[in-house]
This record gives C-alpha cells, structure tokens and sequence, in this order.
C-alpha cells in the first residue's frame, strides 16, 4: 500500500470508527422508544421488539460474508453501497407507518450496516501499521462498547425532545458526510483480475438457516412454542438449512463463509466466548431501559444519561488494557476479570426494587463497563494470533458474526423468558391479595378516598380503584421478571468458564496477535 499521510490517516481513523459507531449505535437507539413507537404504530411490546431482531438477523447474515462481497465488487466500491444503503433504509424506517413496515427498512439496514462494522475494521488496521496496530484495535474496541451503550443515551434525547422518527433520520447527515469522507481518503485497493464465483447456495442456505431459527426464538412464546405447526416446521426448516450450510460451505472451494478456518484452536474456542459477550452486551442494554422505563417510571432521556458514565469509563480503559497486552499480559487474564465483573454487574442489578433511586445503578454499570472493557480487545486479538494473513478477514468476519448472533439470540431468548416470568410472577402477587386483608382493605381505602377526593362525581370508583391496584401488581410483575431476567443472564456466563481454561496458553508478545488482529 502506498505511504499514506498523517492528516489522511487521521480522516480515515475518523471515518471508519464513526461508521462502526453509527451502525452499532442502530442496534440499541430503538430501545428506549419501543414504548412510543409501539402506541404509534398499534404494535405491541412483544411484536415491537421485531425493530430489533429483524436489524440483528439481517447484520448476523451479512457480516460473515463481508469479506466475500468486498473482494467481489472491490472493498471501497462495497464500502460506499453499503453507506448508502444504510442511509437509505433510515429514511425509510423513520417514514414508515405500520409495524412491518419499518421491520422490513430495520432488516435493509441491518444488511448496509453490516458490512460497516468489518469493512471498517479492515481499513483501519491496514492504515495503522506496526505499533499503530495496537491501539487502533483499541479504539476500534472502544466503538464496538460505546456504541451499543451510547444508542439508548441519544435516543433517550431524540425521545424527550422529539418523536421517534428523528432517530432514524440523524442518519443521513451522516451517512453523506461517511460517503464523502470515505471516496476522499480511504485508499483504492487493485481490483482482482479473476472474481470469486458466487456462492449462491450457501448464501441461500446461511439466509433460510438463520432466518428461520430466529423466527422459532422471536415468537416460539407467542405460537405456545411446539403446539404450533409454523413453529415445528420452522425448528425442521432451520436445523436442515443450518447442517446443510456448514456441510455444503466445507464442499466448496470457494465458500461464501470459509468455515475451515475453525480448525484454528484459537479462532474456534474465541467465537464461542465472543458469542457469550454479545449475548450479555446486547440483553443487559435491552432489558435496562425497559425495566427503567416500564417499571420504575424513567423517562428515555432519564434512562439514557444512567448509561452513560459505563460508556465513558469503557473509553478510559481499553487504551490502557491494549497497552498491557502489548507488553505481554496474558489475554485469558483480562477475558476472565471480564466475565467475572459482568456476573457481578447481573447479581447487583437483581437486587433492585420499585424504592431504588438512579445512584443505586451507578456502581453496577460501571462494573459493566470494566468488564466489557477487560474483554472485548483481548478476544479481538485472541481470535486471529494464530491465522494466516489471507485467513484473517474471514476470522474476523465470524468472530464480528458470533458477537451480534449472540446478542440476537439472547434478545429473542430473554423477551420470551421475560413474558413467561410477567405471567409467573402476576400469578404470585395476585394469590397473595385478597378482599378483606386489613394490608389490601387500608391500601384499597387510602386510592378509593384519594380518587373521590379528586374526582367526586365519578360513579363507578370502586372499579378505578380495583384497576390501579391491577396496575400496581403488573409493574411490579415487571419489575421482578427483569430482574429475574438479569440473574438468568449472569447464569449464561458461567458457559464461559469452563472456555476459558483451554485460553491459558495464549500470550501476546511483541504485539503479534494485536498486529494479526488488524481485522478484529
């Protein structure tokens, strides 16, 4: 690659890291407005929450073929479409007027954004050379954290000031601003003079696969799960495509995902923690701004705010935390604080109750914080120590898969657990409230005379009041399913440990693995 400037390595770290902020910030920006966008568009929590999965099952199917596309169609060429697209797409989810409407412009977006997050990757790391390598993969590491994290922060903003909409349309400055920034700096690669054929099965394959599994996850509660012929068909449907996919993939000299490259110890073993981490990180900032919003009365931009010292203090340590793994700290020892903080942060947050005030929350989520620092540039480095120069960018593309296939998993499972936990705990509450307990008859006369009080020649009272009470038992039913829900998570983590006893051996020394990781 030609000498490239310092201002333009600048420009180039400025854009590609932004871009990566920008798609990874779509995937949680819609959380703190499910609520408004749900009475907008007459959907409910449970069908709203496709906004989210349909973006993280387009992103899971693109990212892994990432590498694929840009050598195909040339990685600036790619890089640019995939902007636009992007773009686009945001538009038209902040136009749309029905449910699966904007689910469907969410799921284009998804397919833009994805290539965002490994294409840029890829740039940066091929700008920054030698001991640049490692805090690049630093700060790419603080954009894949702050991202998620920050989404709620200005989305909460938009949703105060705002309507829902606005959250989409941000986009397109930027994404303009991207496109010129990227045409002016990032450099042309030489196209090949032979392209890939295309692996048309196996995208056909990867797509039915995954497309179906996430189905049977997102609404397996809602179809009473196997007592549902569309439910049963799906689960078949999706263990034929995905056997099929990894059993075709491994036939083919030219696969659209190379598969092979898993016999590497390292990558194989690194995927399955990074699958852990996405789970955590996009659950705990799923479940967070509902529970804050829906159970204990926080506005979007009250639930934004809480979340941002985590992000920041995420910022401060991943440059440190890349430094020491320059001078030969062991990978598996942050990746273990890591996952030891994070059960901390799941075991506070279930502590909670309806009286807890937002300082309560500020010690457990800059545990989060820590931790999700401790893990996320060990891994990246981790994931490639051991591939060849022409294997990384398809480790790094299933490395980046794992990550947002966790995270969309463990939204589909934690939404359903959590409908089964309302509906347990609704059950609890109500057997322990009966007319003529001297708790509940002081409770119900304390609304009873408050409503008359205030509305004096409302006939029907005594219904309103048995109706808030109804009300005062389903937030607290919420309350406790999302703690439940915290604790269910915190118990996904300990799949970890046992994975991470075969990391021992991994040691990075003289900055190999954080220069082989210039695609993470």
């Amino acid at each position: 690659m030609e000498s490239i400037s310092k201002t333009a390595k600048i420009f180039i770290a400025i854009t590609t890291i932004s871009a990566a902020i920008m798609e990874l910030i779509d995937t949680s920006i819609v959380n703190v407005a499910l609520n408004q966008m749900a009475g907008n568009l007459g959907a409910s929590i449970e069908d709203i929450a496709w906004v989210i999965t349909s973006y993280a099952i387009a992103n899971v199917i693109i990212i892994p073929m990432t590498g694929f596309l840009a050598l195909y169609f040339g990685r600036l060429r790619y890089y640019m479409v995939s902007i636009a697209i992007f773009t686009i797409a945001s538009v038209l989810c902040g136009t749309s007027t029905t449910l699966w409407q904007i689910v469907l412009w969410r799921f284009v977006q998804g397919l833009g954004g994805g290539a965002l997050l490994s294409t840029s990757q890829s740039i940066l790391f091929e700008t920054f050379t030698g001991k640049q390598r490692g805090m690049a993969a630093a700060l790419f590491g603080m954009g894949v954290v702050l991202g998620p994290t920050l989404g709620p922060t200005v989305g909460g903003i938009i949703i105060d000031s705002y309507s829902w909409p606005l959250i989409f349309f941000i986009n397109l400055p930027f994404g303009i601003v991207a496109s010129i920034l990227a045409y002016r700096f990032i450099p042309r690669l030489p196209v090949a003079l032979k392209k890939p054929s295309i692996d048309w099965s196996g995208i056909f394959l990867l797509t039915i696969g995954v497309g179906a599994l996430q189905y049977v996850l997102e609404r397996g509660e809602a179809e009473d799960w196997y007592d549902s012929r569309l439910i049963i068909g799906l689960t078949v449907l999706a263990a034929v495509g995905l056997v099929t996919f990894i059993w075709w993939e491994l036939q083919q000299k030219e696969p659209v995902v190379n598969l092979r490259i898993l016999k590497d110890f390292n990558l194989a073993i690194t995927t399955l923690l990074t699958f852990i981490v996405g789970f955590i990180l996009f659950t705990s900032v799923f479940i967070f701004p509902l529970m804050l919003q829906r159970a204990l009365g926080y506005t979007a931009y009250e639930t934004g705010i809480t979340l941002l010292p985590a992000s920041l203090l995420s910022l401060i340590l991943m440059p440190f935390i890349g430094k020491m793994l320059q001078g030969g700290t062991r990978p598996h020892i942050f990746v273990t604080i890591g996952f030891i903080t994070l059960m901390g942060f799941g075991i506070l947050m279930s502590r909670a109750d309806q009286n807890v005030s937002s300082g309560f929350f500020a010690l457990p989520l800059l545990i989060r914080g820590a931790g999700l620092a401790c893990l996320f540039v060990p891994l990246n480095a981790m994931a490639v120590a051991g591939l060849k120069p022409h294997e990384i960018p398809q480790g790094v593309a299933l490395n980046n898969m794992m990550r947002q296939l966790g995270g969309s998993f463990g939204i589909a499972i934690i939404n359903n657990y959590l409908a089964h936990r309302v509906a347990i705990h609704r059950v609890d509450l109500i057997s322990n409230i009966y007319d003529g307990s001297a708790q509940f008859t002081e409770r119900f006369n304390q609304i009873y005379q408050g409503l008359q009080s205030k509305l004096p020649l409302i006939a029907n009272l005594k219904q309103q009041t048995y109706q808030i009470i109804d009300l005062s038992v389903m937030k607290q039913a919420f309350l406790l399913s999302y703690l439940d829900a915290f604790l269910y998570a915190t118990l996904f983590i300990l799949f970890a440990f046992p994975l991470l006893l075969l990391t021992r051996s991994v040691r990075i020394r003289n900055n190999k693995a954080l220069m082989a990781a210039q695609e993470i």
